[in-house]
C-alpha cells in the first residue's frame, strides 16, 4: 500500500508592524494556525540590523491550557536564551489561555536591549498579542 503525501492545509502568515514606543523598531510575527495547535515566531528589527551581526535564535516555549483549570496554563521550555526566556514564556501563556489551544512560541525579542520602560514593554506585548489574536480569529473563521 503506497502512501500519498498530502500538501499542508494551512498558510503561515507573516506580519510586520512598528513596535509601539520602541523607536525605529519593527515587530515581525510568523503565525501558523493548525487544527490542534498554533506556532508563533516573534522577532524585531531596526534599520541598523542589516550590518551582518548575528542575533541569537531566542527561546522556544510550549504552553497549553490546563483542562482542569481554565485560567491556568502549563508550559515548558524547549530551548532557552536567557535574554528572551521570560518574555517568550509570558507571550506563550497568554496565547494558550486566550486561544484554548497548545501554542509553540519562539521569540528572539530582548526587551532589555530595546531599553524600554515597563509600561512601554507592556504596551508592545499588548499590541503583539492583539495582532496575533485578530489574525488567529480571522484564520479560524475562514475569512
Amino acid at each position: 500500500m503506497a502512501t500519498t503525501l498530502q500538501p499542508p492545509r494551512y498558510k503561515p502568515q507573516e506580519i510586520s508592524f512598528p513596535l509601539p514606543k520602541a523607536l525605529h523598531t519593527t515587530a515581525h510575527i510568523h503565525l501558523t494556525t493548525l487544527e490542534t495547535c498554533v506556532t508563533v515566531f516573534l522577532a524585531t528589527s531596526t534599520p541598523g540590523d542589516s550590518s551582518g551581526s548575528l542575533k541569537p535564535m531566542g527561546s522556544l516555549i510550549y504552553a497549553m491550557p490546563d483542562r482542569n483549570s481554565p485560567r491556568s496554563v502549563i508550559s515548558t521550555v524547549l530551548y532557552t536564551t536567557p535574554s528572551s526566556a521570560d518574555y517568550t514564556a509570558r507571550v506563550a501563556k497568554i496565547l494558550a489561555r486566550r486561544m484554548g489551544l497548545p501554542v509553540y512560541v519562539g521569540c528572539s525579542i530582548d526587551t532589555r536591549a530595546l531599553e524600554l520602560t515597563v509600561e512601554e514593554e507592556m504596551e508592545g506585548l499588548t499590541k503583539l498579542v492583539q495582532v496575533i489574536m485578530e489574525r488567529w480569529e480571522k484564520a479560524r473563521s475562514g475569512k
